[in-house]
């Protein structure tokens, strides 16, 4: 799939007041924040995002990735990325409640960058990253005009190298820190390749357009039948078994 929505949405109070209506019940939530297109103060949207919404959130998500916010992924250069982490999580330490910080990053890095990224979000104490984002690159596709059009690719053209990206990453940041992979997840086999190569959760969308909306829950089934198969006691067992090879890979 190919989108080029960018964040549009109804804006901070319509949306607290849905936050605000399923507050108490179950399940986990996470708060995408990301910065308006015309905003004068980018940073100062997080901010505000973080103060208004860490009371709903069982995790917010710092999206600096998203490939049709003009502008945005610069923000990922170490010297933007620093003043906005340092930000943020003041932000989230003056705020009603304190969820874990996620940075959700683009695949579209190149090694220097994710060192410098790896190194923000150590020092500045994030709590984990997004691995990854929409890619703008285009890998050989079938439909070749439409595969030119403008926008973030996601689905199973991103899945090596968003994958190989999460790997580099869990190097980078060493075994502790939380990473969620997201990128071509469509079945309990890319969702494993994704623990083996680093990923301690994992997330999906594309595939349920394909798939619909009970596909998370067959790739449960099959991750708990190949943990039965292969006698695990935990799914955990598996992560880092594949992370030499995937870290390995060429970007």
């Amino acid at each position: 799939v190919i989108n080029r929505l960018g964040f549009n949405n109804e804006g901070h109070a319509a949306a607290e007041k849905r936050l605000a209506a399923r507050k108490g019940r179950g399940g986990i939530v996470g708060v995408n924040i990301g910065a308006n297109k015309d905003s004068s103060d980018r940073i100062g949207d997080y901010e505000r995002g973080v103060a208004r919404f860490a009371q709903y959130a069982s995790y917010l998500t710092v999206n600096i990735s998203s490939p049709n916010t003009p502008g945005l992924r610069n923000m990922q250069a170490r010297e933007q990325l620093g003043e906005l982490l340092s930000r943020v999580m003041a932000a989230r330490a003056a705020a009603t409640a304190q969820p874990p910080v996620f940075l959700k990053i683009a695949p579209d890095l190149v090694e220097a960058e994710l060192e410098d990224i790896a190194a923000e979000v150590t020092e500045k104490r994030v709590d984990g990253v997004i691995v990854s984002n929409t890619t703008i690159s285009r890998p050989p596709l079938r439909s070749g005009d439409t595969a030119r059009e403008s926008g973030g690719l996601s689905g199973k053209p991103l899945f090596e190298r968003s994958t190989i990206v999460l790997a580099k990453m869990r190097k980078l940041l060493g075994p502790e820190l939380a990473i969620v992979g997201v990128g071509g997840v469509d079945s309990a086999d890319t969702a494993l390749d994704k623990i083996r190569a680093g990923a301690d959760l994992v997330q999906l969308y594309t595939g349920m357009i394909y798939a619909g909306p009970s596909l998370p829950g067959r790739i449960l089934s099959g991750m708990a039948r190949f943990v039965e198969k292969e006698r695990l006691k935990s799914i955990c067992e598996l992560r880092d078994s594949r992370l030499d090879f995937w870290a390995s890979r060429q970007l």
